[in-house]
């Protein structure tokens, strides 16, 4: 079978962006290279994020807009506390996305402008 090993972000600062990580996940971050940074957690649970150097990276536009740099992924986060998380993930550097689609979620970006969710944990969407 297959496992997924890691989860890959670029960024054109990847130190900044795996230390945003680092804070909110409370995770170790570990420099691979000049270009690959790895935040996992202490006792290898979960899936790593790996942050790339991208020197002509562009943030992209959440929501989407035709002609402009489209989001490659996001990520969704489970809590028991979503006010918690939020106070949480903006203390880290996070910002409150403008645009928010449902009252279900709470969307956020990353320094990189990369889009996550902050979701509860008894969310529909996590069974």
């Amino acid at each position: 079978p297959m496992k997924l090993g890691a989860i890959v972000l670029d960024s054109n600062n990847s130190d900044e962006l795996a230390s945003f990580y680092q804070k909110l996940l409370g995770w170790k971050k570990t420099r691979y290279d000049d270009e690959w940074i790895i935040v996992s957690s202490e006792n290898g649970e979960g899936t790593p994020l790996v942050f790339q150097e991208n020197k002509n990276y562009k943030k992209p536009i959440w929501p989407s807009k035709s002609g402009e740099q489209q989001q490659m992924i996001h990520l969704d986060f489970y809590v028991d506390h979503v006010e918690e998380a939020i106070k949480h993930a903006l203390s880290c550097g996070a910002q409150v996305s403008e645009v928010q689609l449902s009252n279900d979620w709470q969307v956020l970006l990353d320094p990189a402008g990369h889009p996550f969710c902050i979701l509860p944990s008894t969310s529909p969407a996590k069974k």
